[in-house]
């Protein structure tokens, strides 16, 4: 390959030189190899494809290991193809044997952001990710741009709902409550009503246990709105919202209000354009009016 950031490693101090001090620079995938080695010669074009979409963000070393036994020996590679990613020195990560591409990616969005689309922001990069649900990689790319300005809010509310994606409640709380959005409050909102509702599920019975009692007693105000905020939690929108109007249509009083209040939540977490919100608003409106 004539790329730059795919290279042989001959020797071990060539190792030393190119693989463990360029990663206190950029994380290094070190694929160790045989000719011999059928499954190697498979997975090798794959890292290398992989290796060019990172664009020089993520660098391909590539080890023979029937020339190179002494860098084998070192680092105790036993099996063929045997594949691991150095960061700041030292090995970080790594599987053998063939994988999936999907796995390798994965792993590597865990220590590597994700290339920019051309003409885009790391911003717009990072709310196109984490649309798709590529979470750690939008947040990877969120890291790398708030290292730069830890005052954009936008990034800061973001980065916000990629720490709540993997259950960092207490780090996401923090985040959020720094931002003082005075532009973008409805994405403020946004945020902090998903967190409120993980952190109201946090002490509520199971799922299983509510369906049960909610089985037996279909009127059980209590089982219905604790579903509905579990539901919530696990962005289950639709059904939390037909449960919570419902709720509201039977026992409006119920919790001082709770169903009508955590319906309008959800419609500030959505936002007005979403079809749901679209179509609930207009269920409560035809029951308060």
């Amino acid at each position: 390959m004539s790329q730059p950031y795919i290279f042989d490693v001959q020797g071990s101090d060539a190792f030393d030189q190119l693989v463990i001090e360029n990663s206190f620079v950029k994380p290094v995938l070190v694929d160790f190899w045989a000719d011999w080695c059928a499954p190697c010669k498979a997975l090798m074009p794959m890292l290398e494809k992989i290796a060019t979409h990172y664009n020089g963000e993520l660098l391909l070393a590539k080890v023979n290991c029937d020339v190179e036994q002494e860098t084998v020996a070192r680092f105790g590679v036993r099996s063929l193809p045997t594949v691991v990613l150095f960061k700041d020195g030292q090995p970080v990560d790594g599987f053998a044997g063939a994988q999936p591409e999907s796995q390798i990616r994965e792993m590597l969005a865990k220590y590597v952001a994700e290339p920019a689309e051309p003409d885009m922001t790391p911003l717009e990069h990072a709310q196109q990710r984490f649309a798709e649900g590529a979470f750690g990689e939008a947040e990877a790319v969120l890291q790398a741009l708030l290292q730069d300005d830890n005052s954009n809010e936008q990034a800061l509310i973001l980065y916000g709902r990629c720490l709540i994606e993997r259950d960092a409640l207490v780090d996401a709380e923090q985040v959020l409550n720094a931002v003082k959005a005075d532009t973008h409050k409805h994405e403020l909102a946004a945020a902090k009503a998903q967190l409120a509702f993980l952190r109201q599920a946090e002490g509520l019975p199971e799922m299983a246990e509510l369906k049960s009692r909610l089985a037996q007693n279909s009127v059980d105000d209590e089982a219905a709105y604790q579903l509905a905020i579990w539901q919530l939690a696990r962005q289950q929108y639709e059904p939390a919202l037909a449960a919570l109007l419902q709720l509201f249509v039977r026992n409006r009083s119920y919790g001082e209000g709770a169903a009508h209040r955590t319906l309008l939540q959800v419609f500030e977490l959505l936002g007005s354009a979403h079809p749901l919100v679209t179509l609930y608003r207009r269920k409560l409106y035809q029951v308060l009016y």
